[in-house]
């Protein structure tokens, strides 16, 4: 939900955006309802594929990784697949795409900036959530580094880190109330993020409204780290 919100509010501001999605059929509604949008249907997990695509697509000025993925498993039952599977997505893809529209960026000399979507699960435990929360960690401090490294080529980079946002999913997986209710109990807010909350939270990192804003974590979490 995140992601398609992205591409089209992206599109409508004038960008010319390029959608990737390993999901045919959601890149052919997000194409009847946003025509200008290209598409990329590949796996991030493979990287040869990814490398040939995006390479092809490019250049780009903009950059928001948004896949990922959240198997919860007890601590004591994480398997090695699972494992795999959320270290391919929610970082080995991000480090990987990010270094193909850098390189591009660098060779076509423009300045960039990157937004990589991140979780509050980055900087508080949660129950069976031992490897998204760790992947979701090693995301923010990748972004850092790239961050201190890209910098010198005007490039920035930062995450956003929402609490539980109302997706489609998000509205499946919380509409138990008694489930919502100990989170929302920790959210001085009150509330969930909606996505629009991070839509253009992810816009204005992405603008030069943010020109000196680089290598930081900006919270979507309705004062959820401060209880």
């Amino acid at each position: 939900g995140i992601g398609r919100a992205v591409a089209v509010a992206l599109s409508a501001a004038g960008a010319r955006v390029t959608a990737l999605s390993r999901t045919a059929a959601d890149l052919e509604s997000l194409r009847q309802e946003c025509p200008g949008i290209e598409t990329l249907c590949l796996d991030l997990a493979d990287w040869e594929a990814v490398e040939a695509a995006v390479g092809a697509a490019g250049p780009f000025e903009l950059l928001v990784n948004n896949a990922a993925g959240a198997e919860l498993q007890p601590f004591l039952k994480v398997t090695r697949a699972a494992l795999q599977r959320s270290l391919d997505v929610n970082f080995g893809a991000v480090l990987h795409v990010s270094q193909i529209v850098a390189r591009q960026m660098i060779a076509q000399g423009v300045p960039g900036a990157i937004v990589n979507v991140s979780s509050q699960a980055s900087k508080r435990a949660l129950r069976d959530h031992a490897v998204y929360c760790s992947t979701k960690s090693a995301l923010d401090m990748l972004s850092k580094v790239m961050a201190m490294e890209l910098g010198p080529h005007k490039i920035r980079v930062n995450t956003v880190n929402p609490t539980v946002v109302m997706t489609d999913m998000g509205r499946i997986n919380w509409s138990d109330p008694q489930k919502s209710a100990a989170m929302i109990n920790r959210i001085p807010l009150g509330k969930f993020a909606e996505v629009d909350d991070v839509v253009n939270s992810i816009l204005f990192l992405l603008s030069d409204k943010s020109a000196m804003t680089t290598g930081s974590s900006l919270m979507i979490d309705g004062g959820f780290l401060v209880s």
